[in-house]
Formats: C-alpha cells, structure tokens, sequence
C-alpha cells in the first residue's frame, strides 16, 4: 500500500492539508517516500489532565497536535520518528478506557482510544510501520525509554518525602528520570541526560544520585580504558537532537486516590487503503 501510494497526487493531496491545518507553526511534512496512512482524535493523558489530540500516522513518522478547530487548524505540532517508538497496552482505569503507552528515548506518553477496535488498529498500524523501517534501516528496537511522566492529581502529597504536601502555593514538578511528582526540596538538582535535552534538567534527589554514581562508575571504567587508536575518523562527532520535552499547562484537579498509573500488561478517522 505504501509503494502504491508513495508519489500519487492524492497522498500528496493529503500532506499538504496536514500542513495546512498547521499552518505556520509546523514544520513541513511533505518528503519524497512518505506516505500519510492514516489520522485519528486520541484522548492523551497529561500532566494535567486528559486532552484531545490529532494525531496522523505516516509511513516513518507519527504527527500530533492541539486541536483548536477539528479538520481546519491544529498547533502544538509534535513529530516522532517511529524507528524511536515502542508500544506497550495498559488496562483500563475507572476514568480512561482502551489504553497503551507510546514510549520513546525522548518522551513517553499514554493515549486511550474511543474503543477497543480502534485501540487495536492503532497497534497494528504503528507496529507494523515499525518493523518494516527497522527491518529497512537495519537498527534493533529502541531499549531505552523516557519515563512517563505521573499525571499532577494522582498525588496531594510528594512522592519522595511523603512529607510536603501541594497547594496553590507549594508547586509539584517532575523529576525527569523517574517522572515522579516532587516538591521543590525534592528536586532541586539539575542533570545533563543528552538522550532528553541538551540542558541539564531537574531530577529527584534519589536519582541525581543514582545518576551520579552511574557517571562516577562510567568515569573509572574509562580510565581503565587503553588510549585508542587514533585514524581516519578522528574528529567524527555523533549528531545530538535538540528536542525539548515541554508539558502542558492547565489547572490540576482532584485525581481518585485509588487509581493505577501505567501498570504494565474522539475516534478514529481512518486507515486510507
């Protein structure tokens, strides 16, 4: 299907209507061998509260975004490349039904579907775009996963210390190692994780130390390293992303205490076939 649709004027059709709906603040989607499959309304869990999002699934990469009027302009633009996606189903809470985790070395997220057909679809899809661009590519699936990031009402209180407890004036943040809720006395180190940002970002206090002892071990095993041989490849330097990973802001509310969050174990549009 997607040799088949890879240079027709109506996937070129498509793509350019995405990006219309973008507008100017997106970026141009439109490159010779992308095909748009499919797209779809997705309810995202955030760090506030669930929201709808668009989402459009290309044959390399999944789209998202704001929606501020459906099929005429969205914002908030979001690119993945799936090479970088893995996915894992979740079970149903009391208020979020048809989950899975869209997990990335950048950024992981839950999304839900309106059903169970459509969350099925959805896997299927994406799951079968990925093996076919790491079979292409030749990479291995990606290991390493950026925490998901606990939603601000699964917790009245700071899941470190157990001690503070949050208000209007005593603010929950996120470490970005663990993705935990944390106040300010809990999370007052920043740490350089060049897999998330190309600045130091704020973490707990348990894992600034468990990152420390992971660089102090990585700093000794190098220095029992021989001196490498130098050659033709001196000066290479590997490529850095310089993606940031932004949260929403809206007004926490109250979340039931007895909720389970990312435990392992708006509808869709369409699959253009």
């Amino acid at each position: 299907m997607v040799d088949h649709l890879a240079n027709t004027e109506i996937n070129s059709q498509r793509i350019a209507a995405v990006e219309n709906c973008f507008g100017a603040s997106g970026q141009p989607l439109a490159l010779p061998g992308r095909v748009l499959l499919g797209e779809g309304i997705l309810t995202k869990e955030c760090r506030k509260k669930p929201k709808p999002r668009i989402f459009f699934l290309f044959n390399d990469i999944l789209v998202y975004g704001s929606i501020i009027i459906n099929k005429r302009k969205y914002n908030s633009q979001h690119i993945i490349p799936l090479e970088d996606v893995t996915l894992e189903t979740l079970p149903d809470t009391l208020q979020m039904k048809n989950r899975w985790m869209i997990k990335t070395s950048k950024k992981s997220f839950v999304v839900s579907a309106a059903s169970l057909t459509e969350r099925k679809e959805w896997i299927s899809h994406l799951e079968e775009c990925i093996k076919h661009l790491l079979t292409k590519t030749g990479r291995q699936p990606c290991r390493e996963h950026a925490a998901p990031w606990i939603p601000d009402k699964a917790t009245d209180i700071c899941m470190r210390c157990t001690q503070t407890k949050f208000s209007t004036l005593t603010r929950r943040h996120h470490c970005r190692k663990c993705g935990f809720v944390v106040c300010a006395d809990c999370s007052r180190q920043r740490f350089l994780m060049p897999r998330l940002s190309p600045k130091p970002l704020r973490v707990c206090n348990l894992c600034y130390r468990q990152l420390l002892a992971e660089k102090k071990k990585e700093a000794e095993a190098d220095r029992r390293q021989p001196e490498p041989i130098r050659s033709a490849l001196q000066g290479y330097e590997p490529s850095s992303g310089d993606d940031s990973d932004k949260s929403d802001d809206d007004k926490a509310e109250q979340w039931p205490a007895d909720t389970e969050f990312y435990t392992s174990e708006v509808s869709w549009s369409s699959f253009h076939s």
